[in-house]
C-alpha cells in the first residue's frame, strides 16, 4: 500500500531545481545534426587514490528550445603511473559554426598532451601547458581542414570550431592534491570552502568592460603569456572548473546558485545528482553549463 507514495516522494526528489524566478517551461526539441551533436546531458565520476572527480554537462535552455545542440564538453582521465589526473572544461563560442565539435576536440587534445608529458617525464616533471595549448589549438586546425576538405586560413578554424579551454593536472599528495591549470577565454575556476560557502576565483572575473579582455581570446589562437594558477587543494575543499553557463549565474557566490552547491558539494554527490543540480532553472540563465568537480580524500596516492 505504501510503494506508490514511495515512488511519488522519489520523483518530487527528481524535479527540477528551481531558483528565484523559474524559466519558462517546455518540452525540449531535437538538435539538429548539422555542425556537430551530442546528448542533451552527460556525468561521469569515479575516484583515485587520493581524490574524488564528478563532472556533468547539460544543454542550456536556449539550445533546447532552438535545436542547437550542446557546445560544451569536458574529460578527465587517470595517468596510472602517476597517480596524477589531468582534466579539460571548454566552451565552443556560439560564433563559430561547429562549435560543439570544437569543444569536444579541444578538451580530447589537451588531456591527450598533459597525459603524454606525464608518460615521458613521470609524475615529478612540470606540465608543459604552452604544448598542450598549441596541440589543441592544431588540432582545431586539423579538423578544420577534414571539415572543409582543404586548408584552412586561420579565420576560417576560427567560424568553424573556436572554443575557450580550461585544463590542468592534479597530483595527490599527503596533505591535500597539487593542482596546476591554464585557460584560454572566459571559462572559469575556483576553489570552494563548503563549510563557509565560500568560492575563490582562480582567474580575473569576467567583466563587460576592456580590464579583462577574456571573452574575446579562444583557441584556435593561443594567447602569450597563458593565464595559470597552480596551489594546494587542501582536504575539505573542492575544486570547481566551469563554462560561463554555470560561473554567470554563480556570480561572487553569495546567491542562491552559490548555496546551492555549496550545500550539494561538501562531499561528492552522485554524478547524476550533480548533473540534476546543474540543471536548474532561472529566468534569463539559459546557456550550456559544465562543472568539473575535485575533492582530496584523506588516503594517500600509492
Amino acid at each position: 500500500m505504501h510503494r506508490p507514495q514511495r515512488q511519488a516522494e522519489g520523483t518530487r526528489a527528481w524535479n527540477r531545481v528551481v531558483i528565484d524566478v523559474p524559466g519558462p517551461r517546455f518540452e525540449p526539441t531535437p538538435p539538429r545534426v548539422s555542425g556537430g551533436t551530442c546528448p542533451d546531458a552527460e556525468c561521469d565520476g569515479w575516484s583515485a587514490p587520493g581524490l574524488t572527480i564528478r563532472s556533468a554537462s547539460v544543454r542550456g535552455e536556449r539550445h533546447r528550445y532552438y535545436r542547437q545542440p550542446r557546445q560544451d564538453a569536458t574529460c578527465a582521465v587517470l595517468h596510472e603511473e602517476s597517480g596524477v589526473v589531468v582534466f579539460a572544461v571548454a566552451d565552443g563560442l556560439s560564433s563559430a559554426s561547429a562549435a560543439t565539435i570544437g569543444a569536444a576536440e579541444a578538451c580530447r587534445a589537451a588531456v591527450w598532451s598533459l597525459h603524454a608529458r606525464l608518460d615521458e617525464g613521470g609524475s615529478h616533471s612540470p606540465a608543459d601547458f604552452t604544448a598542450a595549448a598549441r596541440y589543441a589549438a592544431e588540432a582545431l586546425h586539423r579538423q578544420a581542414a577534414a571539415m572543409l576538405r582543404r586548408e584552412p586560413a586561420p579565420a576560417q578554424v576560427e567560424e568553424l570550431v573556436a572554443t575557450t579551454l580550461v585544463a590542468g593536472v592534479a597530483r595527490p599528495g599527503g596533505h591535500g592534491v597539487e593542482v596546476s591549470l591554464f585557460r584560454i577565454g572566459d571559462s572559469a575556476a575556483w576553489t570552494l570552502d563548503p563549510a563557509r560557502a565560500r568560492y575563490r576565483p582562480l582567474f580575473a572575473a569576467k567583466t563587460d568592460g576592456d580590464l579583462v579582455p577574456t571573452s574575446v581570446a579562444a583557441l584556435p589562437r593561443v594567447p602569450e603569456p597563458l593565464e595559470r594558477w597552480s596551489g594546494l587543494l587542501p582536504p575539505g575543499q573542492v575544486l570547481l572548473v566551469g563554462t560561463d553557463g554555470f560561473g554567470d549565474p554563480l556570480g561572487d557566490g553569495d546567491g542562491q546558485v552559490g548555496a546551492l552547491f555549496a550545500e550539494h558539494l561538501a562531499v561528492p554527490p552522485p554524478p547524476l545528482w550533480l548533473a540534476h543540480l546543474l540543471d536548474f532553472s532561472r529566468e534569463t540563465f539559459d546557456d550550456d553549463r559544465t562543472l568539473l568537480a575535485l575533492w582530496p580524500r584523506n588516503e594517500a596516492p600509492r
